[in-house]
């Protein structure tokens, strides 16, 4: 009852959303500064002040209001999991292999609600600003608990109609005489790496474009303005198609990078962030590689 005195600003606001009349809260607040032996709560005509003590007891009230509320979500969880999910991916991860999942999932878990976020910002799980994010490349050691989700490789494409005006190349020193769509946030000078004869080598290359995604970069290749490499789950749907032929994949060096789900886990994990987790291992774990 204090703490939703403060929150709606007054002892009626308050009186109606918990359906008591205002003196009724009132003589409420009264007798826990009595118990208290201090005044929490400065009382005029427009307006209620919080004491420093007032202050540090809502602090503790608010405390234990969601550590009960934490509770009997827990305990409700063991039955059907339940609540709202917030999931964060990248957009073309997100887009190509999580958004596809969810309908699936929503049949299985009809009372989770799910929140996705798709985004390529690095967001604070720990924080609370998600429950499960999907993360590529090595992860940062941290509190968090991770799963494997899979392996992402890479490949070298370029539209039908682009070889046919400039040809293919067949070797990777044949890039040079090629327009070399790239990424935008690593070296200003962009090297690809190759491996011929158990070696492993890189060769830099030039383009018109560069980009800070792979599916922008496997579009305007599917598009005929030059060769890209990036990670396959990103062009898989346009190679499946003939609009993106593999490149070079005698050269394939074979780097991949591991995709992970990380959330905060231990033993007061809700149920509906293992499920959601368990399912996406289910669904893209080794057995479904995704590049």
């Amino acid at each position: 009852m204090f703490a939703a005195v403060i929150e709606h600003g007054s002892f009626s606001a308050a009186g109606r959303v918990l359906d008591l009349t205002p003196s009724a809260v009132s003589r409420t607040i009264d007798r826990i500064e009595q118990r208290l032996g201090v005044r929490l709560l400065l009382r005029s005509t427009r307006a209620l002040t919080l004491t420093a003590e007032g202050a540090a007891y809502l602090s503790a009230a608010r405390r234990i209001l969601a550590d009960l509320d934490d509770a009997e979500q827990a305990i409700a969880d063991r039955g059907a999991p339940r609540g709202r999910l917030r999931v964060s991916a990248s957009q073309a991860h997100g887009r190509l292999c999580i958004v596809p999942l969810l309908k699936p999932f929503m049949a299985l878990h009809p009372h989770i609600l799910v929140d996705i976020s798709l985004s390529d910002r690095l967001v604070d799980i720990a924080g609370g600003e998600a429950d499960v994010a999907i993360r590529f490349g090595p992860l940062a050691d941290s509190a968090l608990t991770a799963r494997k989700l899979g392996e992402n490789g890479r490949i070298i494409v370029a539209s039908p109609a682009y070889l046919a005006e400039h040809g293919t190349p067949l070797v990777p020193e044949d890039l040079h005489r090629h327009n070399c769509l790239n990424f935008n946030f690593r070296r200003a000078e962009p090297v690809w790496p190759f491996r011929r004869d158990g070696q492993d080598y890189a060769l830099s290359v030039t383009g018109s474009v560069e980009a800070n995604n792979g599916e922008t970069l496997g579009q305007l290749a599917a598009d005929g303005v030059g060769i890209t490499r990036v990670g396959r789950f990103s062009v898989a749907p346009e190679i499946a198609s003939g609009r993106l032929i593999p490149l070079l994949e005698d050269f394939n060096p074979g780097d991949v990078e591991s995709i992970h789900a990380v959330f905060v886990g231990g033993a007061n994990m809700p149920a509906r962030v293992r499920v959601f987790v368990d399912f996406l291992v289910e669904r893209l774990g080794p057995a479904h590689p995704q590049g």
